[in-house]
């Protein structure tokens, strides 16, 4: 019986991309994690990053895919291994998900470092222009929205007023809040706090989709209207 012939050096890069291909194609949170690094690296191209805070953002982004494909093949394993529920199981799974939150956390604070300067100034001068902005361009901008809303409302026909449907009124009071919290926010801490409920918001739409109440496409009209409502309201008020 001849011996089994050693993979070359092109098959070994090719059993690799495979690896990256099958869990991009199969795994939803890898392909999320995919696109905020893609995201992350334009931003620190745009806001023009040192060479060494660069460096330091790719090793983050490489830290949350490396454990999180980790991840996918300890599960993968464990699946096959065991054909009922076994409690070691359940617990190396529940280990490795906490190395992928680990990694997450850490890129999180690390892109925050980064970014909180360069961004905060940035984020400032927008804001500033928005609050000089004419309230007209911004209360045409909500009343082109809403009408665009209900005619897709009256299209779909779907949903209730209090469930479902579009749009989604929990993303438009988080993505309110998310707009009144910057506006209220001093000008030392506004970054700090306006990132916050952005994140907060965006996990309450993320949740609406997840519980299958509401689609993307409902879950974004809801936001848009949310904050364009209440940019409307400080413009006018404040």
């Amino acid at each position: 019986m001849s011996a089994r012939k050693a993979p070359t050096l092109i098959d070994s890069f090719n059993y690799a991309f495979e690896g990256i291909i099958h869990v991009l194609r199969t795994q939803r949170n890898l392909r999320l994690h995919f696109l905020v690094a893609f995201v992350v690296v334009v931003v620190a191209i745009v806001v023009n990053v040192t060479k060494l805070e660069l460096i330091v953002l790719l090793i983050a982004i490489a830290f949350v895919l490396i454990a999180e494909m980790l991840n996918t093949a300890i599960e993968a394993a464990i699946d096959i291994a065991t054909t009922s529920f076994d409690p070691m199981a359940k617990l190396a799974k529940d280990i490795a998900a906490g190395a992928v939150l680990i990694a997450t956390a850490n890129a999180v604070a690390v892109g925050y470092l980064v970014f909180s300067n360069k961004v905060a100034d940035r984020s400032a001068d927008l804001l500033d222009r928005l609050r000089q902005a004419p309230a007209e361009l911004t209360l045409a901008a909500l009343i082109l929205t809403v009408i665009v809303v209900i005619a897709t409302k009256a299209y779909t026909g779907r949903g209730t007023p209090l469930r479902g449907g579009l749009p989604s009124g929990h993303s438009a009071l988080a993505f309110a809040g998310w707009i009144a919290a910057t506006y209220v926010a001093g000008n030392n801490h506004r970054f700090l706090i306006s990132t916050i409920a952005l994140i907060m918001a965006l996990l309450v739409a993320q949740t609406r989709v997840e519980s299958g109440v509401h689609s993307t496409l409902e879950v974004t009209y809801g936001a848009a209207l949310g904050a364009l409502a209440t940019l409307v309201v400080f413009q006018v008020f404040a």
